[in-house]
């Protein structure tokens, strides 16, 4: 009976040993995974840094070519490329009542 309690008791303690060994050896896993994300994010985050700054270094460069050939741009380049001048009319509205608007009374009560 001695034996067997023994032989139990080295069995759970080897279970548990065995627990312990293959946990630890999961979270070493889990560990190498994601340090190894965590390295891959900061050197993809620093080449989209380089391309954002390449990118940025492109928007001024042609914003000043906007604005030097915005420069550029009078009425005798516009004469040049066919563009005319035009008359502007605009819509007048006609009074629809009897008389002149000074003409109309407003009586007291109505506001």
């Amino acid at each position: 009976m001695l034996v067997k309690s023994v032989s139990i008791i080295n069995n759970i303690e080897k279970l548990i040993f065995n627990t312990i060994i293959w946990s630890f050896g999961a979270l070493v896993l889990l560990y190498l995974i994601f340090l190894g994300n965590m390295v891959k994010n900061i050197v993809e985050r620093k080449s989209l840094e380089a391309n954002a700054h390449v990118l940025g270094s492109e928007v001024r460069e042609l914003e000043l070519t906007y604005l030097s050939m915005s420069n550029d741009i009078d009425l005798n380049l516009s004469y040049s490329m066919g563009f005319k001048e035009t008359q502007a009319t605009f819509a007048t509205r006609k009074t629809l009542g009897f008389g002149s608007v000074n003409d109309s009374k407003v009586a007291q009560n109505d506001f």
